[in-house]
């Protein structure tokens, strides 16, 4: 058949197995939808307060459609920001940072916040948040699952000195109650689009920083954007898999 043989052509490992288990999650996450991660009787996978153990997931509260300024005004008083007060964010806030950044947008879909070429999303998003960073929240690195609006809990204890570090010791970025670091795993993309969808993928994860910045300013907060860091320093303090490469990170909070 020719539309398999153009299939079997494409560069990297096999197209079709990558569709099937895309589709197969699809239909999975569909069905259970988040009574797994958030119904009664399911601890040893969820966690519903702000102290989850490493591993477990806990559920955000839901983000709201409406805001009290216009896209245009956020446009416009956009700026990037080096100086934080020492006040946390809400919950509400982070939730509403996230989404905004990864969020399902389409009501029993996948389709998120930001563009992806092939629909295909290859960004992930970990929140590296302070001691008292965010209120109701412990200090921890927390990985952003937007089929469930979850956070997962990857490791314990403050960092933000440590991601600092890694990028060429920015302290500034430490003041900051909460850092998003924008990852990429490029294998997601290029079984479809070869060597060129490293491309897409940062262009991607560009949409997702304007898509903090715009959100920050319609709650009131502030963000910075950084792209001087050594990768490998990054994955090690964030003890995150050597696939998710970290293409920006972004402080945010009250500006100081």
């Amino acid at each position: 058949m020719p539309w398999m043989r153009r299939i079997q052509s494409l560069e990297g490992k096999s197209l079709m197995f990558f569709i099937n288990r895309r589709y197969f999650m699809k239909v999975a996450l569909s069905l259970i939808g988040c009574s797994i991660f958030r119904g009664p009787g399911s601890s040893l996978l969820a966690y519903s307060h702000g102290r989850p153990r490493k591993g477990e997931t806990m559920a955000l509260p839901s983000p709201r459609y409406g805001g009290g300024i216009t896209v245009e005004e956020a446009i416009r008083s956009r700026r990037t920001v080096r100086s934080y007060a020492p006040k946390p964010i809400s919950l509400e806030q982070l939730s509403q940072l996230l989404f905004a950044a990864q969020g399902i947008t389409e009501e029993g879909g996948f389709k998120r916040a930001a563009p992806s070429g092939g629909a295909l999303y290859p960004i992930d998003i970990y929140s590296v948040v302070g001691k008292g960073g965010v209120k109701g929240l412990d200090s921890a690195i927390y990985h952003y699952i937007p089929e469930t609006h979850n956070l997962k809990k990857v490791t314990s204890g403050d960092r933000r000195e440590l991601i600092a570090g890694a990028a060429l010791y920015q302290m500034w970025m430490a003041e900051a109650p909460v850092n998003f670091v924008i990852t990429a795993e490029y294998s997601r993309i290029c079984v479809k689009y070869g060597n060129r969808g490293a491309r897409y993928a940062m262009i991607e994860a560009g949409h997702v920083g304007q898509n903090i910045f715009l959100q920050a300013e319609a709650l009131g907060l502030r963000a910075g954007i950084v792209g001087a860091f050594e990768d490998r320093k990054v994955i090690k303090v964030m003890e995150i898999p050597s696939t998710h490469q970290p293409l920006l990170i972004m402080p945010v909070g009250f500006q100081g």
